[in-house]
This record gives C-alpha cells, sequence and structure tokens, in this order.
C-alpha cells in the first residue's frame, strides 16, 4: 500500500491514487477488525522502510516499526484490553457510541440503509454492528477499489466516517491499553485528515 511516487506519502496518478487509498483502508480496517495476527504485523511492518517526509508518510513509517518491534501475543492482548475486554473494552469503536453516547441508535439505521442502497448485504452470521470503525474502513476499501465514483465515496465518507473518526484515533493515541495501537492511531489520524482534504479537493 506504499506509494511509489512521492517519499511525502503522496499517490501519483488516478489508477495509483486508488490502489494507495485502497490499500490504506483495507490495512486500517484489518488492525481495527479482529486481533493481528502474525502475518498481518510482517505485512505491516513493511512500513517501516517508507521514507518519513511528511506526517501520514511518517505515521506510515512509525507503525511499521511499531509492527516489527512487538510479539504477536503482545498484540494480541492489547487489543482484547482494548476493544473486548472483560464486559467491554478501554474503547467502543462504534458511531453510533461516538456519535449519540449509545449503540445501535439512529446513526447505525442511516448506514444500514446506505450501506443497502449501495449493493452491501449484512452478514448473517457476523454479529456486530456495521458501524464498527474497522468495518467502515474496510467499505470504504471496496468503494475506492471497485467504484468510480468520488461522489458517492465522499458521500460515505462525510456521512459515516468524518463524524467521528478523529476523536476515536485521539482516544486511542490516548488510551492506557494501548502500545503498538498507539502506532496504529497516529496511522488512522494521519490517513484520515489525508482523506478528507483529498475528497475536498476532488470536489
Amino acid at each position: 500500500m506504499c506509494p511509489e511516487g512521492g517519499g511525502d506519502g503522496s499517490p501519483g496518478d488516478s489508477a495509483e491514487e486508488n490502489r494507495y487509498r485502497a490499500g490504506a483502508y483495507s490495512l486500517l480496517g484489518a488492525l481495527m477488525r479482529h486481533e493481528p495476527d502474525a502475518e498481518l504485523l510482517a505485512r505491516v511492518g513493511e512500513l517501516a522502510s517508507v521514507d518519513p517526509k511528511g506526517e501520514l508518510a511518517a505515521a506510515m513509517a512509525t507503525l511499521g516499526l511499531a509492527a516489527r518491534s512487538v510479539k504477536t501475543e503482545e498484540a494480541k492482548h492489547e487489543y482484547f484490553a482494548l476493544f473486548i475486554g472483560i464486559g467491554r473494552g478501554e474503547l467502543v469503536p462504534y458511531g453510533s457510541w461516538y456519535l449519540t453516547g449509545f449503540l445501535m441508535e439512529r446513526p447505525l439505521g442511516e448506514l444500514r440503509t446506505d450501506l443497502m442502497r449501495l449493493g452491501f448485504e449484512r452478514d448473517a452470521a457476523n454479529k456486530e454492528p456495521e458501524d464498527h470503525v474497522g468495518a467502515l474502513c474496510e467499505v470504504m476499501a471496496m468503494l475506492v477499489a471497485e467504484d468510480d465514483s468520488l461522489d458517492r465515496q465522499r458521500e460515505f465518507f462525510s456521512r459515516h466516517m468524518a463524524p467521528w473518526f478523529e476523536r476515536f484515533f485521539k482516544d486511542l493515541s490516548c488510551a492506557k491499553s494501548a502500545s503498538f495501537y498507539r502506532a496504529v492511531a497516529r496511522f488512522g489520524a494521519a490517513f484520515t485528515e489525508f482523506e478528507k482534504e483529498f475528497l475536498e479537493m476532488k470536489a
């Protein structure tokens, strides 16, 4: 998912932009959706070679270095403490929670309506609400990879991600249980800011 153009983390032409953005969303989705395994950490560790010019590139390189230094079991325990816990994790990674203070509220209903309109069907085997931060990143990865409509990408991002992603990643960066995931938070915050600017520029 590393850009091959500038060393500052800036993608190049349109096809390269989409490859870069879809890869970044896919990586965030994988890191936020499930406990990271050795294969994922090895994949993330490749980011350590990114030239750290600019905040996004620096965040990528820092994440790569963190992935190389953390043990798989440590990362899994950290994920559990942050997002699952006994009863509840330190953070609640759902849009409804961040926007209303409660789970399963109106933002989730609005998201489900938009997902249906975009042609996404809920997996009956998955009991997790669709407004999980990782699930939203996965949806955006698919929209970017398969959809040539920046308008639809911009609408989905502005309605369901922009209103709370920055706060979530800020909370993650300050969480007591976070160590490796502080690097994930920095990357998530930097990429969210990149996306806001990118989608506004392309409007």
